[in-house]
């Protein structure tokens, strides 16, 4: 019973959150499919093939596609492009730049299942091991369906938004533009000064107002059916979709660009899967939404068969006089609803790519303890306000917004079939033939409606095209700095053993306390840290060095997230520990430094059991094998001039030993060592290098948080070290 109740309380805080921009698309389609040279078409057959092609767009996309198929593929729980790509590196070596998280994930964490693999998806992993363009490609793929996914974020609010608030033309048609316009800016502002409340909070809130829109969409719909045109229920046979072409070729095919716009919101369903579960928004979507939906349509078709020359407003005109100003207000309030579904999944998708670093270092927010996929980013929110404002003020007509909106929003829905080819053959294990009918279904249906859409680049739909372009080059650029910056700390990083053992000659004084180096290499010494040592001899009694990593996993379970391993002998006191996070994990940073030292404690009492690296005899097979005795830096170089020895080392060891020198340096204190990089393009690099590193890669990471900020290390404890990165 518990079970059921919760089912429903998601299924009905989903329509506040996830079905609002599939909900209020009956207001702008008709008027955007007749808005071109097809408004000369105004025909019975032609209202009733645009009837017919949305109602099986409807049913094949939102309800085929993403109820039935692509809700399947979640990533233990969570949607969007990312987990789908997640799911793809788990199963094979698909992955371009995250070897290291290939090799960490548990088991436990697969999501495939235990069918015997067949020779096509032999076949294409083993294509996809061999040729690193076609890694290199998938992640274009993956990164165009995210920055397609952000730019719809600027996109929905706006169409939304405004298709609503025209709607007081019908009643005062020589209202001024600038006043619809000013309108529509208030809502957009007050939409996004909401989002802090958290999901949970908006989705009760929006939740009633979309059940009152959908009733009444349906309710008017049924009602016009039965006033006007009992006999558009035939326009549901695909009959009527054939004729239509028929008689209107090629306008009619163009016309598709504004018929898709009924299907705007259904990535969403898959995007905000985290926020849910597949069970409720299957509930929702089939048991309440569908099925107003098609009333709605129905309803306006059966509105315009009798009043065709209504077509540039027959939402609004096909409103009983009597209810008219109580279901503006509905309207109104819906939109803002179907603002919220685009908004959410613009924010789990920025902190996939954040937490993959993918993209700048943003502050992520989890607004509810219950459900971690429920998040808020303020600068991806105030961000989008500002975009949407612009373009709400740029363009001020729907029509072009429309032809934009439809674009993003198809383009999205293809990178997810194609994503999803993969899916099948490789981590579902089904047969070829059921991926390829996969794609050319649900494929050839939306690269029809690509098509229409790109014939429209001229009148709008340049929009999404330039902003997708641009968010993804910041991505791009953003992952290409970090991965070289990762890979100059890897080829310079100093052997553990060659930085403590190298002759007897005085060195390195300890002092009492605990030091904790954050890097990114795992094993041997960073080159931050021995840059720090050669210019200043010492550091502290007990030295932990700390990697965090982000497992292609959505979660970590909590007693597997330290991973703690001596890495030096007993009495040097020095250890590594490696903190792995799932994309979707919450990054507790506020007793991170507690549950550090608990685990190393831990670790002495258990007889040093928790780790999976070589006993400390075997050190140089795990932390200094990577970087031979004649690699050589400056910093390297200066640590081995200096010969390091420890003062005041106690040979006597052991578990109670060590851990009462653990405590006592916990009592000293603890020290925070980051590293405060500046990585530069050498000057025989090529322009684009220097292009991107120099200056678009400086400035995200000047303008984004500090890594000592995003890591919550406190600020009177920490040590910056600044270095510079020639790559």
């Amino acid at each position: 019973m518990d079970l059921y109740r919760t089912t429903l309380c998601l299924a009905y805080q989903s329509l506040g959150i996830v079905y609002g921009d599939l909900s209020t698309s009956p207001i702008y389609v008709y008027k955007s499919t007749f808005s071109g040279n097809l408004r000369l078409y105004e025909e019975d057959l032609e209202i009733f093939g645009v009837l017919s092609l949305v109602f099986w767009t409807l049913t094949l996309i939102p309800l085929c596609k993403y109820i039935i198929f692509v809700l399947s593929a979640d990533d233990n729980g969570e949607g969007g492009t990312f987990a789908l790509y997640s799911l793809l590196c788990r199963s094979s070596r698909m992955g371009i730049f995250f070897p290291s998280q290939a090799e960490h994930a548990h088991p436990s964490y697969d999501g495939g299942t235990s069918r015997k693999e067949g020779k096509t998806s032999l076949v294409i992993k083993d294509f996809f091991e061999k040729h690193y363009y076609s890694r290199l490609f998938l992640l274009l793929v993956v990164l165009l369906g995210t920055s397609m996914v952000i730019g719809d974020g600027i996109l929905t609010p706006t169409m939304s938004v405004l298709s609503a608030v025209s709607g007081i033309k019908v009643k005062i048609p020589h209202l001024h533009e600038y006043i619809t316009v000013g309108v529509a800016c208030v809502i957009l502002m007050a939409i996004f000064s909401l989002q802090h409340c958290g999901t949970s909070k908006v989705g009760f809130l929006f939740a009633p107002i979309l059940v009152a829109w959908l009733l009444s969409v349906g309710g008017v719909g049924l009602y016009n059916i039965v006033h006007w045109n009992p006999g558009v229920f035939r326009a549901l046979s695909p009959y009527y979709a054939y004729k239509f072409f028929k008689v209107t070729g090629k306008v009619g095919w163009s016309s598709l660009g504004g018929i898709v716009l009924c299907v705007t919101g259904a990535e969403a369903m898959f995007a905000d899967l985290g926020h849910f579960s597949q069970v409720s928004l299957r509930v929702a979507f089939a048991g309440f939404v569908y099925p107003c939906l098609v009333f709605a349509y129905m309803g306006e078709a059966a509105y315009l068969s009798k009043h065709i020359e209504d077509l540039q407003s027959s939402f609004y005109k096909a409103i009983p006089e009597p209810i008219f100003w109580p279901f503006f207000v509905i309207a109104t309030l819906a939109s803002v609803v179907a603002s919220q579904a685009i908004i959410s999944a613009t924010f789990s998708i920025i902190s996939q790519c954040r937490a993959l670093k993918c993209f700048p270092r943003v502050k992520v927010m989890h607004t509810s303890d219950e459900i971690h996929g429920r998040i808020y980013i303020p600068e991806a929110n105030w961000m989008l306000m500002v975009l949407c404002l612009a373009v709400v003020l740029g363009f001020r007509d729907t029509d072009k917004i429309g032809n934009a909106y439809g674009l993003a929003v198809i383009t999205v829905m293809f990178v997810t079939t194609c994503l999803m080819f993969l899916v099948i053959v490789t981590v579902w294990k089904r047969h070829v033939l059921v991926a390829l009918i996969f794609v050319l279904v649900f494929g050839s249906i939306e690269l029809s409606y690509m098509s229409a859409c790109l014939m429209k680049i001229h009148r709008g739909g340049w929009l999404p095209l330039v902003s997708s372009l641009v968010i993804l080059c910041l991505m791009l650029v953003w992952k290409y700095g970090t991965v070289k910056k990762q890979e100059f700390e890897h080829q310079n990083k100093v052997g553990l053993d060659r930085f403590l053992t190298i002759g007897p000659s005085l060195g390195v004084i300890r002092v009492p306390g605990i030091g904790l180096i954050y890097s990114n290499i795992t094993s041997g010494v960073p080159p931050m840290f021995s840059h720090f040592v050669a210019n200043f001899p010492a550091f502290h009694k007990v030295l932990i060095f700390v990697t965090i990593e982000t497992l292609l996993v959505p979660r970590v379970p909590v007693n597997e997230r330290l991973v703690i391993s001596r890495v030096s002998l007993p009495e040097h006191h020095i250890f590594r520990c490696t903190v792995r996070y799932g994309y979707k994990d919450v990054r507790d940073s506020y007793d991170f430094e507690s549950k550090l030292v608990d685990k190393v404690e831990e670790f002495l009492q258990g007889g040093e059991t928790l780790t999976s690296s070589p006993p400390p005899n075997n050190v140089a097979d795990s932390d200094t094998d990577a970087v031979p005795e004649s690699s050589g830096t400056a910093a390297a170089a200066a640590v081995g001039r200096r010969r390091v020895r420890f003062r005041d080392v106690e040979l006597q060891s052991g578990p109670n030993v060590n851990v009462r020198e653990l405590m006592e340096a916990r009592q000293a204190g603890v020290a925070y060592m980051i590293g405060n990089t500046c990585v530069v393009a050498r000057e025989e690099a090529s322009f684009a290098k220097k292009l991107a590193i120099n200056m678009i890669y400086r400035f995200l990471r000047q303008n984004c948080r500090r890594p000592a900020t995003a890591l919550g290390i406190p600020h009177t404890s920490l040590i910056e070290v600044g270095m510079v990165y020639n790559i």
